[in-house]
């Protein structure tokens, strides 16, 4: 049974609950954004700025596992190495394209109002996100699940949870932009 949290910021605990609501993963969405419940995070915005500094956090402790976990497998010439290098590309990819996301997130104008350059900016945020989960779904597939060796098998839970957080991430980027997109459908 999940342990009651207790929140500083209500408004910030209900626009986290609702907003993970609308995720793939909810409960992962929750156990990971709870913490930031009593931080300054009062939009949908900032949550989504917050869901894809967690995603990046974890490809990045992803990688330092699995850079790891390389070189003592090219110490005994394992055969898995090819596909933990591949792997490893893909995650260095998503890391790179997270940060993108994060970086055009900040530029953000929303003061000038909706223009074409908010939504070239909405566009980049999307397609960088998106591509972020590719990879990591892709690397994911590479690893096979059965007869996994324990070390594999960690390599893809790890993996695998990036993607859970990245999917969550572009969730509720989606959630924040959609308002936006919705309001040019209604203009004349």
């Amino acid at each position: 049974m999940a342990r009651a949290r207790h929140f500083k910021h209500p408004d910030t605990k209900a626009l986290i609950e609702v907003s993970c609501q609308t995720t793939l993963y909810p409960a992962l969405c929750l156990k990971c954004l709870a913490r930031y419940a009593n931080s300054n995070v009062r939009n949908e915005q900032q949550l989504a700025q917050v869901a894809l500094t967690v995603s990046l956090y974890k490809a990045c402790s992803t990688r330092s596992y699995m850079l790891k976990v390389a070189k003592e497998l090219e110490s005994i010439k394992a055969k898995e190495c090819p596909a933990l290098r591949d792997c490893l590309q893909q995650i260095d990819d998503s890391i790179n394209q997270l940060s993108h996301s994060i970086r055009e997130l900040r530029r953000f104008d929303l003061k000038a109002g909706m223009t074409d350059d908010l939504f070239w900016h909405i566009d980049n945020v999307d397609t960088w996100i998106s591509a972020a989960l590719t990879d990591a779904s892709n690397c994911v597939d590479e690893l096979p699940g059965h007869r996994m060796s324990k070390m594999k098998a960690t390599i893809k839970g790890k993996v695998m949870n990036v993607a859970q957080l990245t999917s969550n991430a572009l969730a509720l980027f989606h959630r924040y932009a959609a308002r936006y997109r919705s309001a040019t459908n209604k203009k004349p």
